[in-house]
């Protein structure tokens, strides 16, 4: 590892601790840069999630090194239940060359501190409760060359320097704000809001999606864009939750939270899905989708995960995106950083964006016509109602929404999904 020229100057400086910053953290220091990850929270902490990981998600964890057994905590689960339409379908995960055939579930706050633990035995030096504020940047070239923090609970003011940094700080992302990054509003934005019960169905082995999300408290039923989730945790509890699209009228005008409450009310009263058996408030979060704050890399900035709205916009998917986008980051950050001179390390840091819409832009414009599409109340009705008796169409729907195929080879469904990706603008 590159000896640090002082405690507060790194090679690299990471700012936040969630799935992205950590995963970003733990690869950098695993290649030998001293990298500083700074964590305006302690841990544990807790995040707004579905705390589902798709076999994508699994994948980046096994190659992280993390300890996935039932005996160190973590729940599988075999695939999807969906349900709509009067239709109740189980999809198992597809099996592929590319990616386990199983998921995962874990809560946020346990999840994000392994991630964060695996980045600092790799080498990485991380910092707890240190908010970081302004970036200090260099009058002269306009580039970051560090951050100023409040440190402890006794907010100490701190200053960090490093040639690079790299936003891993979520969708409100004020580093990026700060450097002129804002968000793009021809991108799809979503809201996600979520509790636990105490439930007799927290061991369930499938997650579990509901396509129709209906609006019961007005003079009429009301179809809305997106999809509630049960997941149960293994723990005696359940998360019960639900998403939703900007692409509706109705996603600034109603209540999500008292959506969420009428929608837990209208189900089985032996799932336990009750006031009396809610075990936390309930909390929301955005989903920032699509790429929607650009560019990816400028003036020594690198943005990962939610920073730079890495979230699927098919299926709201953002944890296997941000640790992807993490890894993508880290590596070309290596490259770069064995580059002789300031003009090839500026070369290969402009490669990040190209790799980044190279891998995931083909299939986020597909996604973006998807959001608009479901938006349409009418279309999502009939959707659901015809397509759900269709096991075939919604294996490929399975496939599509979780962006789960081989890349080469694969089956003719694998082939139809990474041909549309290919020949789709990279925007």
């Amino acid at each position: 590892m590159t000896e640090p020229l002082s405690e507060h100057t790194a090679d690299v400086i990471v700012v936040g601790a969630g799935p992205a910053g950590s995963t970003t953290a733990y690869y950098l220091a695993k290649a030998g840069l001293d990298v500083l990850l700074l964590e305006k929270t302690a841990f544990p902490r807790e995040k707004v999630c579905g705390d589902g990981l798709t076999p994508r998600a699994t994948k980046q964890l096994v190659a992280m090194g993390i300890d996935i057994s039932e005996e160190a905590g973590w729940l599988r689960n075999k695939g999807l239940r969906i349900i709509g339409g009067g239709v109740r379908l189980q999809l198992d995960w597809p099996d592929l060359a590319s990616y386990p055939d199983y998921g995962l579930v874990r809560k946020r706050d346990d999840f994000d501190e392994q991630l964060a633990r695996q980045a600092q035995k790799a080498g990485a030096r991380l910092y707890e409760q240190c908010n970081v504020g302004a970036p200090i940047v260099d009058d002269r070239t306009g580039r970051i060359t560090g951050v100023k923090a409040k440190l402890g609970d006794e907010k100490r003011e701190v200053t960090f320097h490093a040639p690079l940094v790299v936003a891993a700080d979520g969708n409100s992302t004020r580093l990026s704000l700060a450097m002129g990054l804002h968000r793009r509003e021809d991108r799809p934005m979503g809201v996600a809001v979520r509790t636990y019960f105490t439930s007799p169905r927290h061991d369930d082995d499938y997650l579990e999606s509901w396509l129709e999300l209906w609006d019961r408290r007005g003079p009429q039923d009301r179809l809305l864009p997106g999809y509630g989730w049960i997941f149960g945790m293994g723990d005696g509890t359940s998360n019960v939750g639900l998403g939703i699209l900007n692409s509706s009228s109705a996603f600034r005008e109603l209540d999500w939270r008292e959506v969420l409450k009428a929608w837990c009310a209208s189900m089985p009263e032996d799932w336990g899905f009750t006031p009396d058996n809610m075990t936390t408030s309930i909390r929301g979060a955005a989903l920032p989708m699509a790429f929607n704050r650009q560019p990816h890399y400028t003036k020594g900035l690198l943005l990962v995960g939610d920073a730079g709205g890495l979230v699927n916009p098919f299926n709201g998917e953002g944890i296997a995106y941000a640790m992807e986008s993490g890894q993508i980051a880290a590596d070309v950050i290596v490259q770069a950083h064995a580059r002789a001179t300031p003009a090839q390390r500026e070369l290969a840091l402009h490669n990040y964006p190209k790799i980044l819409k190279d891998t995931y832009g083909g299939y986020y414009t597909l996604g973006r016509a998807f959001v608009k599409i479901i938006g349409n109340p009418k279309i999502m009705k009939i959707a659901t109602q015809r397509g759900l008796t269709h096991p075939v169409l919604m294996k490929f729907t399975l496939k599509m929404l979780a962006n789960l195929t081989d890349p080469t080879g694969g089956d003719a469904m694998d082939r139809i999904i990474n041909g549309l990706s290919k020949v789709a603008p990279k925007a």
